[in-house]
């Protein structure tokens, strides 16, 4: 049932993203606003939805709450480690391949915002808390929001190019081949009905996955934080992972990496005020590890990108030294 449900999962979210995509194609939107926002937004929904579902209507006592904090910490960990591996990886492949040159072409600009604001909004959701404790978890939670907020009004005014690459929507490719659309351009009313019936199925299937993983948690004897931190985000994070490898084997950099990066600013501020206001939000030990090293791997990309006005494929591919530490330090907090 793990397996099935993680499928409904994994199908419903590229739906949504096809849809999500298919709109902003509609409307003319720039890649800033369709990687950064409208994209990374919709493949992060199954990380988004559920640890919300896992907090709301985990069936264990306390453990729901758990898998949420553990699935809201372990996104961003995912996408500022394996995601940017394998970004790195794909541009490393397909140079050796002579396909293209060692070297990421992205946009400097709306890369500069995401990391910025994700280092920002991500460090005061994680220390503000440990200093002052519960009594500004309600204003912090608000804080992120606006913030997010704030940031999508920048992203969507600021310079960015046109959309390098869409696909056609999955719904309008079906109905064709029974004759019942002629048009090449899907309808809004179309389009619509996608992105809600990809949705009804993800957060069905997010449901049926808590149930799941807090069965096999307590049957294996693990901290369900920890097996929500490590299990759930590797495959909730698939839509981003998998759009991002494609968007770089052809080309398309600033659609890969933003998908990644906005995703990142998306999930350090909604999932976290959510897990402010409805969990004790105690951040210690190797559920803390995953938030410094998420940090410090964002940290290290922005500096980058600041000092020499580019992000280089093999500054990437440290994201995968990163998640092997973590790895490897909860091996052994494991055994001990």
């Amino acid at each position: 049932m793990l397996i099935i449900s993680l499928g409904l999962i994994l199908l419903a979210a590229e739906g949504f993203t096809n849809g999500v995509e298919a709109v902003g194609r509609k409307f003319s939107l720039t890649q800033a606003v369709v990687g950064s926002i409208l994209a990374a937004v919709g493949t992060a929904l199954p990380e988004t939805i559920l640890p919300i579902v896992a907090i709301f209507f985990g069936t264990s006592h306390g453990v729901g709450k758990e898998i949420g904090v553990g699935a809201i910490l372990g996104a961003p960990f995912m996408l500022s480690t394996v995601a940017f591996f394998l970004v790195g990886l794909s541009v490393a492949i397909t140079a050796i391949r002579k396909l293209r040159k060692f070297k990421l072409n992205i946009e400097f600009e709306s890369t500069r915002r995401d990391l910025l604001f994700f280092i920002v909004m991500y460090s005061l959701a994680i220390f503000v808390p440990m200093i002052a404790g519960r009594a500004l978890a309600a204003p912090m939670a608000l804080f992120l929001l606006a913030g997010y907020a704030f940031y999508v009004y920048l992203t969507a005014r600021g310079e960015s190019a046109e959309i390098e690459h869409m696909a056609g929507l999955h719904l309008h490719s079906y109905f064709q081949k029974f004759d019942i659309f002629k048009g090449n351009s899907p309808s809004l009313a179309l389009i619509i009905l996608q992105i809600v019936l990809t949705l009804a199925i993800m957060v069905s299937g997010a449901h049926l996955f808590v149930k799941n993983l807090e069965v096999i948690s307590l049957r294996l004897g693990m901290s369900p934080l920890l097996f929500a931190l490590i299990l759930a985000p590797i495959a909730t994070e698939l839509p981003e992972k998998f759009n991002s490898v494609t968007w770089t084997l052809k080309g398309k950099d600033s659609l890969a990496l933003g998908n990644i990066t906005g995703a990142m600013v998306f999930q350090s501020t909604f999932p976290v005020s959510v897990g402010l206001l409805f969990t004790e939000w105690h951040i210690t030990g190797t559920a803390l590890l995953s938030a410094i090293l998420s940090l410090l791997s964002a940290i290290i990309l922005l500096s980058e990108l600041l000092l020499h006005k580019r992000i280089s494929p093999v500054t990437l591919l440290l994201g995968g030294f990163f998640y092997l530490f973590y790895i490897g330090t909860v091996i052994v907090h494991i055994v001990r």
